[in-house]
């Protein structure tokens, strides 16, 4: 039997242009709104840093909010472990910064969400996955609609957190969906290792995509190169490419 490739998050991954030939013949099965949260009542994303929520759903998000569906935001992290050793952006300054950068995001997309922030560590989701599962089964109710990073994303905090909301949503009887990001960096079109018989495409109209392309552009600490470490852009140009697609990508 053939090993498993590792889920690896390095270099520039896989290019868009491969995706964008790959689905040209097998783009995701498109379902509509009403069909995804058939009897759902409220919206809940659950972001392992602040960015996620936009870039794994913020056409969904803001349709949510369009169509009066309460929506709540849970930040699991404050994001301040993106830049380490940084003197530009040390850990407490860093995370004022994505959390505001997260606020006039949302400000865009949905402004009458709640946003609940943990403030659990950067990078170590995993060490207090109990107490992340006990708040999500405090919050969540079997009518919720529970938005989450794939629990097989690539990032550890991204898989952390989708495992404690699978969990949560098994135990609440709320309806999970899953999100990939890192995923479209490591995985490859076809790959085995993504389910995609789960994978459903959600449609976004122009201007939706262009509302997302506005609230991805307030996290500035994330796009743009770290002068004092010398670093390039958390999200550069050729990641934001797989998430500024006109759909979005859900596992169910």
């Amino acid at each position: 039997m053939d090993a498993v490739k590792p889920r690896l998050i390095e270099g520039r991954g896989t290019p868009e242009s491969r995706w964008q030939a790959w689905f040209a013949q097998r783009r995701p099965a498109q379902v509509s709104m009403d069909d995804l949260l058939d009897g759902r009542r409220r919206a809940v994303i659950v972001a392992p840093h602040p960015d996620d929520e936009i870039l794994g759903c913020a056409g969904l998000l803001h349709r949510c909010a369009e169509r009066g569906m309460p929506c709540l935001i849970v930040s699991v992290t404050d994001g301040g472990a993106s830049h380490p050793d940084s003197t530009l952006w040390p850990p407490q300054r860093l995370e004022r910064e994505r959390v505001q950068e997260s606020t006039q995001a949302l400000a865009l997309l949905a402004p009458q969400a709640q946003v609940l922030r943990l403030g659990l560590p950067d990078g170590h989701i995993a060490e207090h996955a109990a107490q992340l599962l006990q708040r999500l089964e405090q919050l969540l109710q079997p009518s919720d609609a529970l938005l989450c990073t794939w629990r097989e994303d690539g990032h550890p905090d991204h898989e952390a957190t989708g495992q404690a909301c699978a969990t949560a949503a098994r135990n609440t009887g709320c309806r999970l969906f899953e999100l990939p990001i890192w995923a479209w960096h490591w995985a490859e079109p076809g790959d085995a290792r993504v389910p995609w018989h789960r994978a459903a495409a959600i449609a976004l109209a122009p201007q939706e995509l262009a509302l997302k392309r506005k609230a991805l552009s307030c996290f500035r600490s994330q796009l743009l190169p770290d002068p004092s470490t010398g670093r390039d852009a958390v999200l550069p140009s050729w990641a934001t490419q797989r998430l500024l697609r006109p759909f979005e990508v859900v596992f169910l």
